[in-house]
């Protein structure tokens, strides 16, 4: 007859691996705020601001140049789609799946920021 499988087993991934620490001069120059850690603090701050820049000015230009470009050009107002006026579906429907999108666009680049800005204090 068939015996059952073999028990297996299964473990999580290795927690005691050897983890190579963050050189003790850079914790050292974040810790007391010296010159060397205050250029990597506002390094990773500009580049965080730098992406919430980017992601609120195409917000702006999108919210804010949809109501302009239909009040410079009327046509717009006029138009339907599946039975509602353009500016209702842009504004009231894609709007928010935008914002969704925008705001996983922001946290992916703002994670990435972090782990650019760890490696970097890894390799001093």
């Amino acid at each position: 007859m068939n015996e059952p499988p073999r028990r297996v087993r299964v473990t999580g991934p290795r927690t005691a691996a050897v983890r190579r620490q963050p050189g003790r001069q850079t914790l050292r120059a974040l810790d007391e705020q010296d010159v060397v850690g205050e250029l990597l603090i506002r390094s990773l701050m500009r580049a965080q601001l730098t992406l919430a820049l980017r992601v609120a000015l195409v917000f702006g230009v999108f919210l804010g140049g949809f109501p302009l470009l239909c009040a410079l050009i009327p046509a717009t107002t006029r138009v339907d789609v599946a039975g509602l006026p353009l500016p209702w579906l842009v504004l009231g429907v894609l709007v928010y799946p935008s914002l969704l999108a925008g705001g996983w666009f922001y946290v992916r680049g703002a994670e990435r920021n972090e782990r650019d800005f760890v490696d970097l204090v890894d390799r001093r």
